[in-house]
Parts: C-alpha cells; sequence; structure tokens
C-alpha cells in the first residue's frame, strides 16, 4: 500500500539528488508546522538546512522563499543558496539575504549545525526582554542548563561585522537568545533542532506564566539541576530519536506534508 510520503518521494524533480530533495520534503513540513504552532513571522525568519553541494568545502543550503508565508512554502518552491545568500539555481522567488545574517554566521562556524532555526515568538522575545533572561526554575528550562547562550542585542541584525560577535557568543551551545530580540537553536537535523526550540519554547511560556501568578517561584536544588541535561541526553533509544519521533508526531498532527 502506497502511502502520501511515497507519492510524494516520487514527484522528485528529474535530476534532483535524492538526498536533497527528502531535506525538501521534511524542511518544508516543518515550515508548515510552524505556521501550525503560531511560530510564523509573516514573511520573516527562516528554518534553513545544510545539503550537500557539489565542492565539500562550500555546501550549500535551503531556505525559505521571500514574500512567501510559511503556510506557503513547498519542497519545491525552497531556494537552495549559498554560505552568502547568493542563489544556486533559478527561482521565481528571492532571497532575504539581510535575514540570513545570522544562519550564515553560525553554518560558516559550526560544522554541526546542519539546521538553523530562528524565531520571534512571543514567549521567546518578552524573556529575550528580561534581565535575568531564562532560569532554570521549571520542568523545560532544567533541560537546557549549561546549552543557552546570550547575544546583546545590536540593533536589526543586518551588519556582517556583527556575525563573528554572534558567533563568539554562542559557542559551542545550541540554544541562543538574542538579547532583546528572539530565539535560535541549532542542531544536527531537523527533527533535533526542532525539539530544541520546542523545548526552549516551552520553557520561555512556563516562564512568562509562572512570573504572572502570585508568590516567589520555587528554586529547583542544584544537585537535581545538575544531573537532568546528562539524564536528557541519554533518552534517546535505538535507532531512531526521540526528537524524530517527536517531529514526525508533530507532523502527523499538524496533517502538513
Amino acid at each position: 500500500m502506497h502511502t502520501d510520503r511515497d507519492a510524494l518521494a516520487a514527484a522528485r524533480p528529474d535530476g534532483m539528488d535524492a538526498g536533497e530533495w527528502a531535506l525538501r520534503l521534511e524542511l518544508a513540513a516543518c515550515y508548515r508546522l510552524f505556521d501550525h504552532l503560531g511560530w510564523a513571522e509573516a514573511i520573516f525568519n527562516h528554518i534553513t538546512v545544510r545539503v550537500p553541494g557539489p565542492d565539500p568545502q562550500k555546501p550549500h543550503y535551503l531556505i525559505n522563499p521571500f514574500g512567501l508565508h510559511y503556510s506557503e512554502v513547498t519542497a519545491n518552491n525552497l531556494v537552495k543558496i549559498d554560505v552568502d545568500g547568493n542563489a544556486i539555481s533559478a527561482s521565481e522567488h528571492p532571497v532575504n539575504v539581510a535575514g540570513f545574517i545570522i544562519h550564515s554566521a553560525v553554518h560558516r562556524a559550526r560544522d554541526d549545525a546542519h539546521c538553523i532555526m530562528h524565531v520571534h515568538t512571543t514567549a521567546g522575545c518578552a524573556v529575550a526582554c528580561k534581565e535575568s533572561g531564562l532560569r532554570q526554575d521549571n520542568f523545560y528550562s532544567v533541560m537546557l542548563a549549561g546549552d543557552v547562550a546570550y547575544h546583546d542585542y545590536m540593533g536589526v541584525t543586518t551588519d556582517p561585522a556583527e556575525q563573528p560577535l554572534l558567533v563568539r557568543s554562542l559557542g559551542r551551545c545550541n540554544h541562543l537568545i538574542l538579547r532583546n530580540h528572539g530565539l535560535l537553536v541549532t542542531g544536527e537535523d531537523i527533527p533535533v533542532a526542532f525539539q530544541r526550540l520546542w523545548t526552549l519554547q516551552r520553557a520561555c511560556e512556563v516562564q512568562i506564566a509562572s512570573d504572572a501568578g502570585l508568590g516567589p517561584n520555587r528554586q529547583i536544588a542544584p544537585e537535581i539541576l545538575a544531573r537532568v541535561p546528562e539524564t536528557v541526553r541519554g533518552m534517546a533509544t535505538g535507532t531512531v530519536s526521540n526528537a524524530r519521533r517527536m517531529f514526525d508526531a508533530m507532523v502527523r498532527r499538524a496533517g502538513v506534508k
């Protein structure tokens, strides 16, 4: 029995590498999942993923077409670009090169950052505006202990001169809170990056909600806090990661392909 996924795989354009087509299908589904979750920001922000290029030293990237809403992104209209934001192949849609400034800096500096997600969710922006940033005092935020970095606001991020400073701020962390701005995560693939962003977003939502309640927040004992991240890292089982299971389930729930 053929599935929708089989049909989509069979729709691969002539001459396109099967690996790139699979990434296109997954990235397009991720964009529409973001829309389903309310994480879209009109036509702005990006989810980018690295794809193999003809020169291993010069990889290519897939990015959303500038001017389309996340709900309109498909595997076919994703634009393939180089690390400087230049289109590799013909496209009827432009690329928001200025918006790629953050992504290109991280992709260039981190070999493990195959996927980068940047959002301006309300909860994420709210926590980014707080002097204290993200506290490790809720179920989700403790999972991120030791893996959250911060980058000070330097104006609208369109200046290439900010790139090395942003890379320095991120370091080897996978979660970055852009002060007064928003959230960014990296991942070795789309499901891992999605799980990281979902966890960071939930941490921000819970913190904002808990701050609205009366009374002080209950702190987590340091010895408990210290061991939670290691426990989380050990939760993947078998040959399929929890991130993959979660991503696939969320895509099914959203009804996107």
